[in-house]
């Protein structure tokens, strides 16, 4: 090593290097008191933020929302109102606490996400209903409406960012999916050109979630392990586990590369558009035989978030190693890929059924935090 070289930047800070923005998968009222959110924000390793039902669900529990839920109990406001009430004024602040990121880079980062009700993921019409009540509620440039990537959930994504609304695509586990989405970004963003709207400060993030499909494909694979009739059949479907799911994502991110730097989206970008962002969701590790930051190290590239829970923020500061692995033999995904489907295992079925639970988690999520509110405010 050249001793005159500068010193190797922390391992967050080498995300950014690379093109990777790092957004904390988290909220809660003392990280935005405290100033704990600041504090990221100035040392460079977080420059976002994303928001749930579940996550808002452990927040309120806390008794930093003693006095918020007791003036809701006082004035007889529904559980729906009073959630709305917590998340706009914790969402309102951790976007000022992300503002300067905004501001820095054009529009480009800081934003937090808020998700409209997980009830109305096959309602397009109360998407956008909702969608646009809350970026009113919100009031900040750099909110993010998360709108789940279901066939009615799309089109609601497309008339929110033909309005100007910055939209947060969410539960995308399909890769033709995920390119329907990307494709819809570039026609609304398109009838808005046509329409004289500004687009520089319009912006996007496809949630694209990563290591649930591991966890459903090591599934299938152990029950036909278990189940084959010779060890080299065993050691064969064995060696495919943990495959899945990072190869799923680095097909995605391709597909997105090539919508994105095509002629027709070029038109759109040479009049201040900014591309839609893959962002790589569900990227805690769930299997503890697995690297635990792997779903951060192998899905590092140019133009793209990572949104992450605390314990897996601080794990890839302690020993995350940071380096463009994004675009690394990709042939070698499409073979694993293919290598699954010759086992019997359908992608197809598993990100389907992903979907339909992730839509089904989601709600039950919300509801118990509802519930959640509606104990903590009876009287």
């Amino acid at each position: 090593m050249d001793p005159k070289a500068p010193p190797p930047a922390p391992p967050l800070q080498a995300l950014a290097a690379l093109g990777q923005s790092i957004w904390l998968d988290f909220i809660k009222r003392d990280l935005l008191e405290s100033g704990a959110l600041a504090r990221l924000v100035a040392a460079g390793e977080v420059t976002g933020m994303t928001s749930n039902p579940a996550i808002f669900e452990k927040a309120i529990a806390g008794s930093e929302y003693d006095a918020l839920l007791a003036q809701a109990a006082r004035d007889g406001a529904d559980t729906k109102t009073v959630y709305e009430r917590l998340a706009v004024r914790d969402i309102r602040d951790a976007a000022d606490a992300l503002a300067p990121v905004y501001d820095a880079t054009r529009a480009r980062d800081g934003y937090v996400s808020l998700e409209v009700s997980p009830h109305l993921a096959h309602d397009t019409a109360g998407t956008v209903e909702e969608a646009e009540r809350l970026w009113r509620s919100v009031g900040r440039p750099n909110l993010m409406i998360k709108v789940p990537g279901t066939p009615a959930g799309i089109p609601a994504f497309a008339t929110l960012i033909g309005m100007g609304i910055n939209v947060n695509v969410t539960l995308l586990f399909a890769r033709a999916t995920h390119r329907a989405v990307a494709e819809a970004y570039v026609g609304a963003i398109e009838k808005r050109l046509a329409r004289g709207g500004d687009v520089a400060r319009i912006a996007s993030v496809a949630s694209f979630f990563v290591s649930r499909i591991d966890t459903a494909v090591d599934k299938l694979l152990a029950a036909r392990a278990a189940a084959a009739r010779d060890e080299a059949e065993r050691a064969r479907l064995r060696a495919l586990a943990g495959r899945a799911a990072i190869a799923n994502a680095k097909l995605a991110y391709q597909a997105c590369l090539e919508v994105f730097g095509a002629p027709r989206w070029q038109a759109a970008a040479a009049k201040g558009a900014q591309a839609q962002r893959v962002l790589w969701a569900s990227t805690s590790t769930k299997n503890p035989d697995y690297r635990d930051v792997v779903y951060i190290e192998e899905l590092i590239g140019a133009d793209t978030v990572n949104t992450v829970p605390p314990a897996t923020l601080d794990a890839f500061r302690d020993h995350g190693r940071a380096r463009a692995s994004l675009t690394e033999d990709v042939a070698g995904a499409r073979r694993a890929l293919d290598e699954l489907a010759a086992a019997g295992i359908s992608l197809d079925a598993v990100t389907d059924e992903l979907l339909a639970d992730g839509v089904k988690l989601f709600a039950d999520a919300f509801d118990q935090l509802l519930a959640a509110i509606a104990k903590r405010t009876r009287v």
